[in-house]
């Protein structure tokens, strides 16, 4: 199969990958993009300051995203209300005491998020951990858990998802090719297992984290520092699957994407029709076929 043809089908199974997705309609606000990436709703979500990362709530009617302020990070969301999206408000699982960002809904409705809260038995935490929180009654949310079996003694960051549930991220934690890597966690009769390294074909002795993987983990798009194809401090590149050899070689999204600044935080929209990520300190997005082409073209 085409290998264009192979990641549009793969990210048009985002919405079957969760049930509880498949009939909810996102209300894009207006202008949506084309061939050029935009802001996301700009004086909302994208104001002066820093605002990073994308993810929408199970029902379409949240969207998620981090902020940085005094100092520290927070998730805000806003909703779609009276036809509109709101002004953002923390989020409540998100401590004022420290850091939370990069938000992530897993296929059963969990959100999972990154902060360096202490643990019950720690004074204080140097170092992010993955978390999570189920939902509760009354769009309430469960207190924070932390995902033990996934985190380490050095910082973990960003998550994704595949339909099956198997877990992406990046860490910093020792044994990588540089100063932080990509793992996946498989997803094996409901327990994640111990990390495996995507490998060098992904991760070089840069710093490599924010995976975005497509929902059968066909694709791959992530965060590389000061590589030598690079346009600037950061940029995305991708990786396709191949069944026989692993993970091809990375290549670099392109100029269409990239700029001589810092991008970072892929996220494909639930149904696959749009991506987003973060640059210029805003939150940007573009349709999805601009990325396919460039995959389709640059991939092979």
């Amino acid at each position: 199969m085409e290998l264009t043809t192979r990641l549009i089908i793969g990210l048009s199974l985002m919405s079957l990958s969760h049930s509880i997705l498949a009939q909810r309609q996102i209300h894009y606000p207006k202008p949506v993009p084309d061939s050029q990436a935009l802001k996301f709703l700009p004086g909302v979500v994208s104001v002066e300051g820093i605002d990073f990362n994308s993810t929408f709530s199970p029902d379409g009617k949240s969207f998620y995203f981090s902020r940085s302020s005094k100092g520290k990070w927070e998730i805000l969301v806003s909703k779609y209300e009276n036809n509109q999206w709101s002004e953002p408000i923390r989020a409540p699982f998100s401590e004022e005491n420290y850091s939370q960002a990069d938000p992530m809904f897993s296929p059963d409705g969990k959100l999972y998020f990154i902060s360096n809260k202490p643990l019950a038995n720690e004074a204080v935490n140097n170092n992010f951990d993955i978390w999570y929180v189920e939902p509760s009654t009354n769009d309430g949310w469960s207190a924070p858990i932390n995902l033990a079996e996934v985190n380490s003694d050095s910082s973990e960051y960003y998550i994704s998802f595949s339909a099956n549930g198997n877990l992406y991220f990046g860490s910093s934690r020792p044994g990588g090719y540089g100063g932080e890597d990509i793992y996946v966690s498989r997803l094996v009769n409901g327990k994640y297992t111990a990390p495996k390294n995507l490998g060098p074909q992904i991760n070089s002795s840069q710093s490599e984290h924010d995976p975005a993987v497509s929902p059968d983990e066909h694709t791959i798009i992530f965060k590389s520092e000061n590589r030598a194809d690079g346009f600037g401090q950061a940029d995305l590149y991708f990786s396709t699957f191949d069944s026989r050899s692993g993970w091809n070689r990375a290549h670099n999204l392109g100029p269409e994407i990239n700029t001589d600044s810092y991008e970072y935080c892929p996220y494909f929209s639930p149904e696959g029709k749009y991506f987003f990520f973060s640059s210029q300190h805003d939150v940007m997005w573009i349709d999805m076929q601009v990325i396919s082409k460039i995959i389709g073209t640059r991939g092979k």
